[in-house]
């Protein structure tokens, strides 16, 4: 005896197992990773209203119990452990453009897009208001800049987009080194994408939004939030791979960190719809081998 099937429970039914599919699809799908990292597997930390366009987090030393964060509107430099409910704050400056955050010689370095840097003590930090800031002017060439790392006493700087693309390198990139409370540079460096494959758009779409170095493999991690990517060069920064940070997971990757046991840190900008975030992908050695 054959059974008819109602066409409206056929349609029903069809469109179940198709979003169970999807479902499961979407959960299980393995995103391309560095060894010792699951980029898929992230432990998430969301951001208050206050840091919903967090761009830059750093840690102290690698201390990964308080991280320091700016978002790109208002001049403050948030600093919380990860996952407190209301993070605590300091203001240093007026409204503006800031980028990136890092932490030189005991001192706050903030980056404003448009290459000027503000300083103030960390022993200050936990002051509502810095009165003992350090406005640093006319070091960076005209350009858009959103990269900042501190590296011993070496701070490390990247343009977003200084129209220096050409056979195979991105230039852009500036050291300086702190004498007391100055800077004064001390090189210049490039990306080098010649050899490298690309798998995920053009190169033309890669506009770094943050650098942070390994401290287990002393490779630099530099994010593009244009076209969310993640690149690894070398310590010289010769590239060495690229992966894709899918949307659904990284919405706005603006931020990037590691703490001292080589765990990796990427924060979200958000939208109207979504908090930012801080994603923590742990370090796992066996990952490794």
């Amino acid at each position: 005896m054959r059974f008819k099937i109602h066409p409206i429970i056929f349609l029903f039914s069809f469109i179940i197992i198709a979003l169970s599919a999807c479902d499961g699809v979407l959960k299980g799908t393995k995103v391309e990773s560095p060894a010792g990292y699951d980029l898929s597997k992230p432990e998430r930390f969301r951001m208050r209203e206050s840091l919903l366009e967090i761009s830059g987090i750093t840690f102290h030393n690698g201390n990964p119990e308080t991280i320091y964060a700016i978002q790109d509107e208002d001049g403050r430099v948030y600093h919380f452990r990860p996952g407190d409910d209301k993070p605590a704050y300091t203001h240093f400056n007026k409204q503006g453009d800031y980028e990136d955050v890092a932490i030189l010689n005991n001192n706050v370095i903030v980056l404003k897009s448009n290459g000027v840097f503000y300083s103030f003590p960390l022993a200050n930090v936990k002051q509502e208001e810095q009165t003992d800031v350090n406005e640093i002017k006319d070091l960076l060439p005209k350009g858009e800049y959103e990269g900042l790392y501190a590296d011993g006493d070496k701070l490390y700087v990247l343009c977003k987009d200084c129209g220096g693309k050409k056979s195979g390198k991105i230039d852009g990139g500036y050291v300086f080194t702190a004498k007391g409370d100055s800077l004064t540079q001390s090189g210049t460096f490039g990306i080098t994408m010649q050899k490298l494959t690309r798998k995920n758009g053009k190169e033309d779409q890669f506009k770094p939004s943050a650098l942070a170095k390994n401290p287990l493999t002393g490779d630099w991690y530099i994010l593009s939030a244009n076209n969310n990517m993640l690149v690894i060069t070398d310590g010289q920064f010769n590239a060495k791979a690229t992966y894709d940070l899918p949307a659904s997971k990284f919405l706005q990757p603006e931020g990037i960190a590691f703490d001292k046991q080589g765990n990796l840190y990427i924060s979200n900008e958000g939208d109207e719809l979504e908090n930012g975030n801080i994603l923590k992908f742990a370090y796992k050695s066996s990952a490794k081998k």
